[in-house]
C-alpha cells in the first residue's frame, strides 16, 4: 500500500514538473530572481528601520576597515588596496578642505580619463558630502563649455591628459569656478591638484561631511544625450547609485570575482554597475584606461578575471579579431552588460567559450530596468507577473511620420499587440521616482508624457522602441527622436546639426543615423542644403565636425539636397533618408564619405560603397 502511494505520488511530482516545464518553463529563473530582489529590498527597509541610511561610499569605507590589504584595483600592473584608495583619497578630501572654500552640497565637475585618480577624486569629493558631475572625456570646445556651466560647479578637477580641453576653454569660463589638474606643471590659471596632494593629510575625514538625510539626494551628475540639443546633466540619487551597484550581485558575482572594466567610469555603467557594484561585492576590479581589442584577452588572464563588462560593440570588435590558439584558455564565467546582438552573441559564445552572457536594459536617467536572468540570447531582459508588481511599464503603440506617440480621439495611448514594436514608458510615482536633469524643468518636462491612459497619470519616456514576445522576453528595436547609438555613445542629431549649421554655406542640416553592416547602432549622415551662391567646402567641413564634435558624432556620410521635407509641426522628416541610406546608385544627390587619412570629406563611389558593405573599409 504505501510503496503504491510513493510511486503515485513521485508520478503525480514528475507529472506535475512536466507541465511546469511545459506552460511556466521559467517560473524558477523568475522566482529565484524576484527572491534576489525582495531580499535586497528587505536588507533597505531594515537599515531605515534602524535609521541607516547607508550610501556606495559608507559600504566602501566598510571593506576598507574589515579587509584593508585586498586589492581594489588593479590598473597597468599597479594594485590599489581598499586601504590605499581610502588614504588617496582622504588626501583629495584634505586638499580641498585646507585650499578651497567647498563646502558639502557644492558641484564639481570632474574631467578624467579611466585612471585610479578618476576614483580617488570622485571618493574624496564623496567624503566632503560634494555632488561630483562626471564629464564626457571626448567632448571638446562649446559642447564642453555647456557641460561644465549646466552643472553649475564650484571647481573642476582635470587629469593630466585632458588639461588641453579645459585651456582651450579657460578664458570663457566663469570667473568663480576654480579650475585643479592632476600634473605638477599646469597652465596658467589651473590650480597643481597634484601638487596639493603630496602635502595633504591621508587622515579620515569625519562622517559629518558625508552623512546623507536621504536616499533621494543627489550625489552626481551624470551627463547622457537627450533626445535635443546639448548633452544634459541627469541627477543621480544615492538611491540611484545603490541600485547601480546592486547589478553585479544580482547576476551572480561574488567577493571573489575579479572584474574587468573597460568602459569609461564618465558613464553610469562603468561608474555606478562596475565601480559601484564591486563595492557592493567587495571585489577587485582591474581597470583599463580604454578597451583594447588585441589587448582583451591577455589582459583577462594576466589578472585572473572571471567577469567583464561589455557593450555590443566591444564583443563584435572581439569577434572581429584574428583567431588565435587557446581563445578559450581563460578563467572569464560571465559578462555583464547592453546592447548585444543576437548574431554577435552566438558568434562570440562560439569562439570564446561557455561564458554566461548578462544583459541588461536602462536608461542613466531613468526609473526602469531589465535584466535578462535567464540568459535567453537576445534579450534585454524578460517581463512577467513578479516584475510588474514591482516596475509598472507598458510598451505603446508610436506615430513615426508625426514622430509622437500614438493617441485616439480622446488623447489616449493605448498597448502595442505582442510582437510588435512598441514605445517602452514606466509609470513615475512615489516609490519610483524621476529625478530628471539639472537646470530648467523644461529639459525634465521633455521626457515626461502626462495623461496616458488616465487623467493625472505620469509616465516617463524612454524613448526606444521595444518588442516583447508572446514569452514575454523584451528585445531591443530602435530608439526614436533626435538621438542615435555609435561606438556605444549617444549622439544628439540637433547637437550635430547645429554644429554643421555654423559654417557659412549651409543653410540647414538634417542629420540621422544609418545602420552600416558589421557594427552596432548606427552610423552618422547629414543631409545639407547650401546656401544660395554657396558653393561646398568638404575640406571645411571635415575641420568644422573633428574639432567640434567627438569622434563619435562625426558625420560619416554627407548628403546634399536642393529641399528638406518636413511634419505637419515643421519637424524634418528623416525617415525616408534613413531608409535610402548612402547607396549612390539609388540615391541622385550628391554623396561623400569621411576620410580621415585626406582629412576632407571625398566623394562617396561605388568602389568605396562596396568596400563598406563588404566591410573592407573601417568606419
Amino acid at each position: 500500500m504505501l510503496l503504491s502511494w510513493l510511486t503515485g505520488f513521485g508520478a503525480g511530482l514528475l507529472f506535475l514538473h512536466f507541465l511546469q516545464k511545459l506552460l511556466f518553463p521559467y517560473f524558477w529563473d523568475d522566482l529565484w530572481f524576484l527572491l534576489k530582489v525582495v531580499r535586497y529590498g528587505i536588507q533597505m527597509e531594515i537599515y531605515k528601520l534602524r535609521g541607516e541610511l547607508v550610501t556606495v561610499l559608507d559600504k566602501f569605507l566598510s571593506h576598507a576597515r574589515r579587509q584593508p590589504q585586498k586589492a581594489f584595483l588593479i590598473y597597468e600592473g599597479d594594485v590599489y588596496t581598499y586601504e590605499d584608495v581610502d588614504k588617496r583619497s582622504n588626501r583629495v578630501a584634505h586638499a580641498f578642505l585646507d585650499h578651497s572654500s567647498l563646502k558639502r552640497g557644492d558641484v564639481v565637475a570632474l574631467l578624467m580619463s579611466n585612471e585610479p585618480d578618476f576614483i580617488h577624486v570622485w571618493f574624496g569629493l564623496a567624503k566632503l558630502g560634494c555632488v561630483v558631475a562626471f564629464l564626457n572625456s571626448n567632448i571638446r570646445f562649446d559642447s564642453l563649455l555647456h557641460c561644465i556651466c549646466t552643472c553649475e560647479p564650484t571647481a573642476v578637477v582635470v587629469g593630466g591628459d585632458l588639461l588641453g580641453s579645459i585651456e582651450e576653454i579657460l578664458p570663457s569660463l566663469p570667473k568663480h569656478i576654480s579650475v585643479w589638474g592632476m600634473k605638477d606643471s599646469v597652465p596658467q590659471g589651473v590650480v597643481s591638484l597634484k601638487e596639493k596632494l603630496s602635502l595633504a593629510s591621508d587622515e579620515p575625514v569625519p562622517t559629518s561631511h558625508h552623512v546623507t538625510s536621504s536616499l533621494k539626494s543627489t550625489c552626481l551628475y551624470i551627463f547622457t544625450s537627450g533626445t535635443t540639443g546639448l548633452p544634459k546633466a541627469a541627477v543621480i540619487s544615492q538611491l540611484q547609485v545603490l541600485k547601480g551597484s546592486f547589478g553585479l550581485w544580482a547576476f551572480g558575482c561574488t567577493a571573489d570575482d575579479i572584474i574587468y572594466i573597460t568602459l569609461p567610469l564618465y558613464h553610469s555603467s562603468g561608474a555606478l554597475l562596475g565601480i559601484g557594484g564591486c563595492i557592493e561585492l567587495g571585489a577587485t576590479c582591474v581597470l583599463k584606461k580604454k578597451f583594447s581589442a588585441s589587448q582583451f584577452w591577455n589582459d583577462c588572464k594576466k589578472y585572473n578575471v572571471t567577469v567583464f563588462q561589455y557593450i555590443g560593440e566591444l564583443c563584435r570588435y572581439l569577434c572581429k579579431q584574428p583567431q588565435r590558439e587557446g581563445e578559450k584558455d581563460h578563467r572569464v564565467r560571465l559578462a555583464v552588460g547592453n546592447g548585444m546582438s543576437s548574431d554577435v552573441w552566438r558568434q562570440f559564445l562560439d569562439r570564446f567559450g561557455n561564458i554566461k552572457m548578462c544583459e541588461f536594459y536602462g536608461a542613466t536617467e531613468g526609473n526602469i530596468c531589465f535584466m535578462n536572468h535567464t540568459g535567453k540570447i537576445g534579450s534585454v531582459g524578460r517581463a512577467n507577473f513578479f516584475y510588474k508588481l514591482f516596475f509598472a511599464f507598458e510598451l505603446i503603440t508610436y506615430d513615426f511620420q508625426k514622430d509622437e506617440p500614438m493617441r485616439d480621439d480622446e488623447g489616449w495611448c493605448h498597448h502595442v499587440k505582442t510582437g510588435e514594436p512598441g514605445l517602452l514608458i514606466s509609470r513615475v510615482h512615489t516609490k519610483n521616482p524621476f529625478f530628471g536633469y539639472a537646470g530648467s524643468y523644461r529639459h525634465t518636462k521633455s521626457k515626461l508624457l502626462f495623461d496616458v491612459f488616465k487623467k493625472g497619470d505620469v509616465y516617463f519616456n524612454t524613448g526606444d522602441l521595444m518588442v516583447q514576445d508572446h514569452e514575454n522576453f523584451l528585445y531591443f528595436w530602435d530608439r526614436i527622436g533626435d538621438t542615435f547609438r555609435w561606438k556605444g555613445e549617444n549622439v544628439a542629431t540637433t547637437e550635430v546639426a547645429d554644429v554643421i549649421g555654423r559654417l557659412d554655406f549651409v543653410q540647414e542640416a538634417n542629420v540621422y543615423g544609418v545602420p552600416v553592416p558589421g557594427y552596432e547602432g548606427k552610423a552618422g549622415m547629414a543631409s545639407i542644403i547650401l546656401k544660395p551662391n554657396k558653393s561646398l567646402d568638404l575640406e571645411k567641413m571635415y575641420c568644422q565636425v573633428v574639432t567640434s564634435l567627438p569622434a563619435y558624432a562625426c558625420p560619416r556620410f554627407l548628403r546634399i539636397q536642393d529641399k528638406m521635407e518636413t511634419t505637419g509641426t515643421f519637424k524634418l522628416k528623416k525617415m525616408q533618408l534613413v531608409e535610402e541610406g548612402f547607396h549612390p546608385l539609388k540615391i541622385s544627390d550628391p554623396l561623400y564619405f569621411m576620410d580621415n587619412l585626406k582629412k576632407s570629406y571625398i566623394p562617396l563611389t561605388k568602389e568605396i560603397y562596396n568596400q563598406i558593405m563588404l566591410e573592407e573599409l573601417k568606419l
